[in-house]
């Protein structure tokens, strides 16, 4: 019995794999993976030595937790090809990530009578910084979820969320990693015109994201408290605040987290 299976090798269930193996929570034999395209599958057991098969039924027959790493159009005909080979066995869970899918849509895909942990990750759990939220239906015990938590924590953080919160959660984390890296080549693009090299601009542009991040986590102090401290009177960076703000910047991000969040309600 593997610990760990998923059915879809696309980026998020790398990332998702990449980040267990490295934390070292799971060792590779501990995890199969299907994928519907064999030189997909090689790739994924060349570069993290897992398990793999083109076979869905395997995966969900011989694992004990059971990712769902497939596009939400794809769910429905996936749970169709599974579902009678693990309802009998109380110990196995499934564990979805894909908007659209609740809880009560997905049980009932099932027949009502599966075990189900809905999660959210975002792709930094390739680096090991991911943040995914998640919940459970009636049938996941307290202990049974805790060893979900724990595997989602081996690549970031993990915030238990009410279901009804996931669309938001998915425009502010899902999807804003997109947003943020528009930001970071942005950024770069207009330190090039200021005469740094474009490969010095990325690193340069990205550590000052992540610096920034970092003292938002770690001082505990409000953001615009900090952008104060980096304002001063008459300075150049109040001129730069100045122009994002007569750009629109703030309204701009505002749009694409409510806009994100409402396509994520429709899916």
């Amino acid at each position: 019995m593997f610990k760990a299976g998923f059915i879809g090798g696309g980026n998020m269930a790398l990332a998702i794999i990449g980040g267990i193996i490295k934390s070292g929570v799971l060792l590779p034999e501990d995890i199969i993976v299907s994928d519907r395209t064999p030189e997909m599958l090689t790739a994924i057991e060349k570069k993290y030595g897992v398990n793999t098969t083109l076979d869905n039924r395997e995966v969900a027959q011989r694992s004990q937790l059971i990712f769902l790493t497939i596009k939400p159009q794809f769910y429905q005909n996936v749970i169709e090809q599974i579902k009678d080979t693990f309802l009998a066995e109380s110990e196995k869970i499934v564990i979805t990530v894909a908007p659209g899918w609740t809880l009560a849509r997905t049980g009932s895909a099932f027949g009502g009578s599966c075990k189900i942990v809905r999660t959210m990750p975002n792709t930094p759990a390739f680096v090991g910084e991911g943040i995914t939220a998640a919940c459970k239906n009636d049938l996941v015990a307290t202990a049974e979820m805790e060893q979900v938590c724990q595997l989602l924590g081996s690549f970031g953080r993990v915030e238990i969320l009410p279901e009804g919160l996931f669309d938001a959660f998915t425009a502010l984390c899902g999807s804003s990693p997109a947003f943020v890296f528009m930001m970071i080549e942005a950024m770069a693009d207009a330190a090039v015109r200021e005469g740094i090299l474009r490969s010095q601009a990325y690193i340069l542009a990205s550590q000052a994201v992540l610096g920034s991040a970092k003292m938002v986590l770690e001082l505990g102090r409000h953001p615009a408290e900090l952008k104060d401290m980096v304002c001063s009177p008459g300075g150049s960076t109040i001129e730069g605040v100045r122009a994002l703000e007569e750009s629109g910047m703030r309204a701009a991000f505002f749009k694409a987290v409510e806009q994100t969040a409402a396509k994520s309600k429709n899916m």
